[in-house]
């Protein structure tokens, strides 16, 4: 069994930054992909940023130039910088991995951009 725990999350004025944490126990080091997803409420979940096993990053258009992914694999953490928050990032974000085929969620971290 996985288990994802993520933090970080807040409440930031529009232009600040924010780093969101995701912790990983459990076996995850085979893992194919890991990353974020948000949902902004009465919208979708969607996909904020993905990186494959093989490194290959995939960000969405809304927050390439402005969020980075991260891995620590010794401490089986990843993690995203956000800089430049606009009230539109406003969202729960998600830690997502995907193992063997299974897909493993985090409880959620809120973010809320605001002046």
């Amino acid at each position: 069994q996985v288990q994802l725990v993520e933090s970080g999350g807040g409440l930031v004025q529009p232009g600040g930054a924010l780093r969101l944490s995701c912790a990983a126990s459990g076996r995850i080091f085979s893992f194919s992909a890991m990353g974020w997803y948000r949902q902004a409420p009465g919208k979708q979940r969607e996909l904020v940023v993905r990186i494959t096993s093989g490194g290959t990053i995939n960000y969405a258009d809304s927050v390439k130039g402005r969020f980075t992914i991260s891995r620590d694999n010794a401490k089986n953490t990843v993690y995203l910088q956000m800089n430049s928050l606009k009230p539109e990032d406003t969202a729960v974000y998600y830690c997502h991995v995907i193992i063997a085929t299974m897909n493993y969620w985090g409880q959620g971290t809120q973010v809320t951009v605001s002046s």
